[in-house]
């Protein structure tokens, strides 16, 4: 079997090199972790690989904490990534995560059930079908669990996260991609280490200040199972009506 069968594909090359700089794809049966700060492209990048996925044919699931549906159809149209026909036609599922009234999928009028928004989000099988998952941004999930904060006031957080990467485990198994994306300024070091630890491809976003630029880059920290060769640091930029702009090349 050709190693681009492992691969997911996230397309849209006559637009970008994004893909080709990542190797021509995700590799199967991956967890993703991207980690940035606020302002760094997390968003924009994860909405990039979910168009990218379903024009190649690919289902998708996309969690926001921050974008209820229009305003996710509004940035993505921002980007020239037409979303709609994908999620008419179900290619890609969209969800709100409302943790304002402290349920991920505002799916239940049970306060205990909806405060608990890890054990919610588990036990919610249609996020899982799809092909590739995102969740962006799952951090704010983390910070938003009572019984996740919790644990961190044992100073117990290393064994909840645990609990969930065995249960993300279990979902590539499948043969699936989980993306999950992360402010790490957000939460403490015992609660990310272990994703970081564990995460099959580890991209840092990086946005430096130049002068009155700002100028965006990817760090691949970790690529497991790569297709072609990756780049170790990728320069991008988010242009309104164009989308991801790769600005130059690195070879690792």
């Amino acid at each position: 079997m050709s190693q681009m069968n492992n691969i997911f594909s996230i397309g849209l090359d006559d637009r970008d090199r994004l893909n080709k700089e990542l190797g021509g794809g995700i590799p199967t049966g991956s967890i993703v972790l991207m980690e940035g700060d606020y302002g760094a492209g997390k968003s924009a990048i994860s909405q990039r690989f979910a168009y990218g996925l379903c024009e190649t044919g690919k289902s998708v699931s996309f969690l926001s904490t921050e974008l209820e549906v229009q305003g996710f159809v509004k940035q993505m149209h921002s980007l020239n990534y037409n979303v709609e026909e994908h999620l008419l036609f179900e290619n890609m599922l969209f969800l709100h995560g409302d943790l304002d009234s402290g349920s991920v999928l505002s799916a239940s009028d049970d306060e205990q059930n909806r405060q608990d928004l890890l054990t919610d989000l588990m036990d919610e099988e249609t996020i899982w079908t799809a092909d590739v998952v995102i969740i962006d941004t799952f951090d704010a999930i983390l910070r938003n669990d009572p019984k996740f904060e919790a644990l961190v006031r044992q100073n117990e957080e290393r064994q909840a996260a645990l609990e969930i990467i065995s249960f993300l485990r279990d979902i590539i198994s499948q043969g699936k991609v989980v993306v999950l994306t992360v402010d790490p300024s957000t939460v403490g070091e015992e609660a990310i280490g272990p994703f970081r630890s564990i995460a099959d491809v580890f991209i840092e976003l990086e946005m430096i200040e130049v002068g009155n630029d700002i100028r965006r880059q990817l760090f691949i920290k970790r690529f497991a199972g790569m297709g072609e060769q990756v780049g170790d640091r990728i320069g991008y930029s988010v242009r309104s009506g164009t989308g991801i702009v790769i600005e130059n090349r690195s070879v690792a």
